[in-house]
């Protein structure tokens, strides 16, 4: 009875063991996919704070927590199933879905220097909204925006743990999700309500508390300036390696070899700092390949006469115009307006009614 007993307890450590290794394995991996998808992650905490800007102070918290709960259904319910079908059925989907996913990325990213470049950010802030309404409103417009940026982190996310059997892939992206938007959306809190934490500080009779207070409050727009910068960056980088890496797995090889030999140059050229030197080559040349793609692709969108944002651009003139009482400019047949006929080539004036004499 008792060696049963035994037995029957080292089979349970044997399981215990073999569950808290599954357990590790998850882990590292769910650790590798975010760290993947980390310049969409960045980009996604960029943003998400411009979809607050005015609201009042009382109302950020609460439209952070929808949009965060939005971001979950959209990860959750409508791209993990169809990220989970596509892996198991038709992997070899992955690679080309995932480098559209790395020329967005390289298009929001070129798009950005553009619009810096021309006076204008990437991304509309919206103004202050008042009423139930527009708060609905507003939290379905940063909905929709995060249901692109999460299917880029769950598809790199994906493609980082393609190898695994498909419950292991299944539990790591849900890992992924949850912990994707628990980070992104507390960071964001955490910015928002800072400048209220430092005008706070700043209010109390404390010298010190004061000095911290006021730098929170004066500090915050360099801080969500620094996450910009560093976001743009992040996403050219990401999607240029992502352009890179598709191509070699394609079949088009010498773009990502030739960064691979200079990877291997310089990790070579100095051992002591060869792994950090391999990976900002790496970094390097997949940013620039970002930024050549991004920008032709922005190209098309933006400065080409037939992109759709130039057709965007012109109806926003046409509107424009029609609110300041603009008038457009007559052609040959335009009827003639109250002053024609003072012209050389007026016809007769009609001859005046009885009560006009």
């Amino acid at each position: 009875m008792s060696a049963g007993l035994l037995g029957l307890l080292d089979d349970v450590a044997a399981i215990a063991k073999l569950a808290a290794a599954s357990i590790d394995d998850v882990g590292a991996a769910a650790g590798r996919a975010t760290a993947k998808a980390a310049g969409v992650v960045v980009d996604d905490t960029a943003v998400t704070p411009q979809y607050v800007h005015g609201v009042a102070a009382d109302r950020e918290i609460p439209i952070i927590k929808k949009i965060a709960w939005g971001s979950i259904r959209n990860k959750v319910l409508f791209i993990l199933p169809v990220a989970m079908i596509l892996s198991q059925w038709a992997p070899w989907l992955l690679t080309p879905i995932l480098m559209v996913g790395g020329t967005y990325l390289a298009f929001e990213g070129a798009e950005k220097i553009w619009g810096r470049l021309r006076g204008h950010e990437g991304h509309a802030k919206p103004a202050a909204t008042v009423g139930p309404e527009a708060e609905k409103a507003l939290v379905a417009g940063a909905v929709r925006t995060d249901l692109i940026l999460s299917a880029e982190i769950m598809v790199i996310s994906l493609n980082e743990v393609a190898s695994e059997p498909f419950f292991s892939r299944l539990v790591i992206l849900l890992v992924v999700a949850l912990v994707i938007t628990v980070i992104v959306y507390g960071v964001v809190a955490l910015i928002v309500k800072m400048d209220d934490v430092g005008l706070a500080l700043a209010g109390r009779s404390s010298e010190l508390s004061q000095r911290i207070g006021r730098s929170l409050v004066s500090g915050m727009p360099k801080v969500l300036a620094v996450v910009s910068v560093v976001g743009t960056v992040a996403m050219l980088w990401v999607g240029g390696h992502i352009l890179l890496t598709g191509a070699d797995e394609l079949g088009f090889h010498w773009p990502y070899e030739v960064v691979h030999h200079l990877e291997e140059a310089a990790a070579h050229a100095v051992p002591t700092i060869g792994g950090f030197l391999a990976w900002l080559v790496n970094t390097l040349f997949s940013a620039v390949v970002g930024l050549v793609v991004g920008a032709v692709v922005v190209a098309v969108m933006h400065v080409l006469p037939f992109g759709p944002k130039h057709a965007d651009e012109h109806h926003a003139d046409e509107h424009h115009a029609d609110e300041h009482g603009a008038e457009p400019v007559a052609g040959p047949d335009a009827v003639a307006g109250p002053d024609a006929g003072t012209g050389p080539d007026a016809g007769p004036r009609a001859t005046p009614g009885p009560d006009e004499r």
